[in-house]
């Protein structure tokens, strides 16, 4: 098949994907796969097929087809073709939650010295690379490289990445508990949405709404909760999203559980898991488990709660992220503190303040924790976050975490 006949057969299954002809589309791609000798053909055809499949949840054949698309790359020896194909390596681990593999690959991007095409690129590498440093628990360098995924997508008017990068914005915030500025930031995805999304897909709509639902749980206005999740589930069943249906039944389940309603709440649970586990998405099913040891804990089952918050630290383990360890630990440290077991107690003490320290979940100016309740923060440029009452009350010419770790010893 040559260059021409390739190019015509990866537009038709294009018209047929966007037509949610999905198997049609994907059968077309893989005959081309098979019968071109054009290489960048090749490369392109591998490209429309990691998407469908990272649309699909299919994580583990996006990472093979972005395996074979960075070989590729490789012989055609054009740094915008090996930068496209990094980025689609770290995207595929960051579906997978490999998050070090993410960075590090995002990493090999960024240093890519390749032209306009790979300079356009770097946001959407920033982006991935936010979403794997929050995957980690690590705040600042998430909010550092979100902020950059922002400007790249000023600077290049690209308001789907904008949109993209707002939602990401308003889940770092959901980790930190600042619930307005959670709510903001989709709100502002979808105000993208309306205004320049005709020509857009779906999924950017549900993607936002989805993000919106969360926020809205967490400031306790469920019925609005429910009626966006609701919307976003919408749109992830026509469109066959399994990922975002995970999310969706992982948000029912968690509005269930705020109205008391556990046996409304464990089905979805269940439900949610069954798909996160099929798709690889260990930070969903972490997620899933501490949601069910709160279920259990309303029931008093405190033996079933502990089972669930057993399992949703050997993934947090697995994956480094210190956010679902601390939840893990401050959960357990409760239920024995009821049982009365004062030697289990200690253990999850030192180590729930182990994750703390570790994750620098404190202000720089008072010293009082960030992210144990729902307060109002503040990050300044350098992307160290604050209590905002405190910035206003002290007010400051530069950032005191930078100040303090700039001093050098001998002038303390």
């Amino acid at each position: 098949m040559g260059q021409d006949q390739t190019k015509l057969q990866i537009e038709k299954g294009l018209r047929l994907y966007q037509s949610n002809q999905t198997d049609k589309a994907l059968h077309v791609w893989t005959n081309v796969l098979w019968k071109t000798s054009d290489p960048g053909g090749k490369f392109r055809v591998l490209g429309c097929l990691i998407t469908a499949h990272s649309e699909m949840g299919k994580y583990k054949d996006m990472l093979k087809y972005a395996l074979t698309q960075i070989d590729t790359a490789r012989e055609m020896e054009d740094p915008d073709y090996l930068t496209e194909g990094y980025l689609n390596l770290a995207r595929s681990n960051e579906k997978l939650c490999d998050f070090q593999k993410t960075v590090s690959y995002c990493k090999t991007c960024l240093n890519m010295q390749g032209t306009t095409v790979s300079l356009q690129l770097n946001g959407q590498v920033c982006l991935s690379m936010g979403n794997a440093y929050l995957g980690l628990s690590v705040f600042q360098k998430a909010l550092e490289s979100y902020e950059k995924a922002l400007r790249y997508a000023h600077n290049n008017d690209d308001k789907m990445l904008e949109c993209r990068v707002c939602c990401s914005l308003g889940n770092i915030y959901i980790n930190l508990k600042d619930y307005e500025k959670a709510l903001f930031f989709p709100c502002k995805a979808a105000e993208l949405v309306n205004d320049y999304g005709k020509g857009w897909s779906l999924k950017y709509r549900a993607m936002s709404q989805y993000h919106m639902s969360v926020a809205y749980r967490k400031l306790e206005r469920l019925p609005d909760a429910m009626e966006c999740c609701e919307e976003s589930m919408k749109i992830a069943l026509q469109h066959g999203d399994r990922p975002l249906q995970a999310l969706c039944l992982l948000n029912f389940a968690d509005i269930h559980r705020c109205r008391s309603d556990v046996d409304k709440a464990f089905p979805r649970y269940e439900s949610a898991l069954g798909i996160m586990t099929e798709i690889g998405n260990r930070l969903g099913q972490s997620h899933v488990y501490l949601g069910v040891a709160k279920c259990w804990l309303l029931q008093k089952e405190l033996e079933k709660a502990l089972e669930s918050l057993q399992r949703a630290q050997e993934l947090a383990d697995g994956m480094g992220n210190k956010l679902c360890a601390l939840k893990v630990h401050s959960l357990s440290e409760g239920i024995y503190r009821t049982r009365g077991q004062q030697e289990e107690l200690r253990e999850q003490v030192v180590k729930f303040l182990q994750c703390v320290e570790e994750l620098e979940l404190y202000c720089g100016m008072c010293g009082e924790s960030i992210g144990d309740r729902d307060q109002k923060l503040q990050a300044l440029p350098c992307s160290h976050i604050f209590h905002l009452k405190c910035l206003q009350t002290n007010g400051t010419k530069g950032c005191p975490k930078c100040f303090k770790s700039s001093m050098k010893p001998g002038f303390v």
